[in-house]
């Protein structure tokens, strides 16, 4: 699954929509909509507030899995 499938699915399993998760570490709205759609790159300080408030790591979050079959 893509990260931002991934972040998507943790935020809204928390029940927070993007205004909330962004107050919460600390960003706008805007910025927690680029990433979910993949239009902006977190520093690795966003991307470790943003698993630690939603309980996950940043494998959880921001890895996208390799096939390794090719």
């Amino acid at each position: 699954m893509e990260p931002r499938m991934q972040l998507k699915l943790a935020r809204v399993a928390h029940n927070l929509t993007q205004a909330e998760l962004a107050e919460k570490v600390g960003v706008t709205r805007q910025t927690i909509g680029l990433i979910e759609n993949g239009g902006y790159n977190p520093t690795l300080n966003l991307c470790i507030a943003i698993a630690q408030t939603l309980g996950k790591t940043l494998d959880d979050l921001f890895w996208k899995e390799i096939d390794h079959e090719r």
